[in-house]
């Protein structure tokens, strides 16, 4: 399966001690139902086919995460659907892998083509360099997956308790060592991903085939992970992946333009629960040093010791970060070091610059061309006089560029669209101009990200996607006021507390804590290497403000030289 030796076996014991064996705390819920699920396929097939009902069951809906999708309904549409005694409306939420974020022009049209006759007509590019589509009815779903199969893509392993997409630094066609992360980002993918057969069983119409070997999982076991688990790959000095978010994270050791090494960083995690204090946010710790080789055994190591030691007994306290706070750092490295057989060795100096993207142009020494779009909260459409959909799709079908261009997804929710020629660069600003999809924006927009919150997560308390533009635009008008405008500010907002959007690492910070109402968060560094601090509780958006007027004022004229607004925030702001 692979050249990295296993802990085969470990993981279906550990189940089974798990289950069988007295514990601390009963197990929770999640973990029945994945025990019992005959990995994953659970009743999911037969539940599809019945499609009187919008939805699934509960034990089902849990499930079908695992296959990258969500069962959810239109917020929107709740109280009226109420009123009139009919059910939600139901619809599912698909999420693709796609390890590195890169496409073919030919995977895009695909795409495009899904959500205008699948989805709810747009495609929501996400924090994990994929994308997602709302609006599925249930009658569609099995036809949507195939829709991506065929473009040779999948939805596996996108949500539920496993490996996730697998994120490697934006631009892969920029050096040899991007090139190195984003092939790296793919190995990685590959190696987590489930063996189970129940995806193609279940969703493209693959028959199982009878004898042979038992079906098994040789990384995960028969109960997969304790929650979810997250990789990122950054190459600096540009952080676009916020590597210390992650449960893993690995920061590429650049040498004659290679990538030789990585320093290793293991137990980021953003979410947490409003008024619960032991969850929080948390930056990843540097363990150590890796040859690029040893990636794979490395990655196995943590994600395996995680896998026996996680607590499935309380999912709130499941994350890695939890694992490695409750057990120790010391404990935790030396335990990924017996299983890896050798120490790592000692941490190789690394800086960032930036955990944002660099919106425009860039050409490489090949001649070639790269041009990193602005996606506002990373939702492709056509609205509101802006073609953005229909110019991304015309330009993934210009002759010659449909064979050898690239689409990039970008960590913050951007696109690039790369390995253009002289003549295709000026064919794709015409694009974009025709269709007025190029529009300028300014430093703080350029650093602003959302998740999508209302009316389709089913966890979102406020706005996220749909307030956070019009915020933006007031919060503009501030900085002009105080001759900031062109000052670069990372600002991020989330409907509830568990950070899609990576708001705990946002120089500005904005979560979700009821209907119109959110808390502030300052302070968080401009190299996304700092968790920020709460600094306000429930403001409505005229206190947000207010406040923010309050200390962008205070920073205009009392900030040293250079100084970024989250370090001024930081040493003015009480802890």
């Amino acid at each position: 399966m692979s050249d990295v030796p296993s802990q085969t076996g470990r993981a279906d014991a550990a189940a089974e001690a798990a289950i069988g064996a007295a514990a601390p705390a009963p197990l929770s819920r999640n973990e029945e139902i994945k025990a019992r699920s005959r990995f994953l396929r659970g009743t999911l097939s037969e539940e599809l086919d019945r499609e009187a009902f919008g939805g699934l069951s509960e034990d089902a809906s849990q499930l079908v995460k695992f296959h990258g999708m969500y069962v959810q309904d239109d917020r929107d549409l709740r109280g009226e659907r109420a009123k009139r005694k009919l059910d939600r409306a139901l619809s599912f939420m698909a999420r693709l892998r796609i390890p590195a974020g890169v496409l073919t022009p030919r995977q895009y049209l695909a795409l495009d083509r899904l959500a205008t006759e699948r989805a709810n007509g747009t495609l929501r590019l996400t924090t994990r360099q994929t994308i997602q589509f709302h609006g599925i009815i249930k009658h569609n779903v099995r036809a949507a997956l195939q829709s991506i199969d065929a473009a040779l893509l999948d939805t596996i392993a996108a949500c539920g308790d496993v490996n996730r997409n697998v994120m490697a630094a934006s631009h892969p066609f920029r050096s040899r060592a991007h090139a190195d992360a984003a092939e790296a980002a793919a190995r990685l993918s590959a190696h987590f991903l489930p063996r189970t057969g129940a995806w193609r069983e279940i969703f493209i119409g693959d028959q199982r085939v009878r004898g042979g070997e038992p079906e098994a999982e040789p990384i995960y076991g028969a109960t997969y992970l304790p929650r979810k688990f997250k990789i990122a790959i950054a190459v600096p000095p540009a952080n676009d992946v916020d590597v210390f978010a992650q449960d893993l994270g690995f920061v590429a050791i650049v040498q004659d333009g290679a990538i030789t090494g990585y320093d290793v960083l293991a137990g980021g995690g953003m979410g947490m629960t409003h008024g619960e204090p032991d969850t929080y946010p948390r930056v990843g710790d540097v363990l150590g040093y890796c040859a690029a080789e040893r990636l794979l055994e490395v990655a196995e190591a943590v994600l395996t010791t995680q896998r026996d030691f996680g607590d499935r007994a309380n999912r709130k306290r499941a994350r890695l970060k939890y694992t490695i706070d409750s057990r120790g750092l010391e404990w935790f490295k030396a335990e990924i070091e017996r299983r890896m057989h050798s120490p790592l060795e000692p941490p190789r100096p690394f800086a960032f610059a930036t955990h944002n993207d660099a919106l425009g142009w860039v050409s490489g020494a090949d001649g070639l061309h790269h041009l990193t779009l602005s996606i506002e909260s990373g939702r492709i459409a056509d609205r509101d006089g802006r073609h953005l959909k229909s110019a991304l799709a015309a330009i993934a079908g210009l002759e010659g560029f449909t064979e050898s261009g690239r689409f990039v997804i970008t960590a913050n929710q951007n696109l690039v669209i790369a390995r253009a020629t002289d003549a295709e660069r000026e064919r794709i600003d015409a694009l974009l101009a025709e269709h007025r999809a190029d529009l300028k924006v300014s430093p703080l927009r350029q650093g602003a990200m959302a998740c999508v919150g209302l009316p389709t997560c089913g966890l979102a308390l406020a706005e996220s996607e749909r307030h956070l533009p019009g915020l933006v635009t007031r919060i503009d008008e501030i900085l002009a006021r105080h001759g900031l405008a062109a000052q670069p500010i990372t600002i991020r907002m989330t409907g509830c507390p568990n950070g899609c959007a990576r708001p705990y690492l946002a120089e500005i910070g904005l979560v979700g804590r009821g209907p119109g109402r959110y808390d502030l968060w300052l302070g968080g560094a401009p190299d996304g290497s700092r968790l920020n601090r709460r600094y306000r509780e429930n403001l409505a958006d005229a206190e947000i403000l207010a406040a923010l007027e309050t200390v962008i004022a205070a920073y205009a004229t009392g900030r040293r030289d250079g100084e970024p607004f989250g370090d001024f925030a930081r040493r003015v702001s009480p802890p």
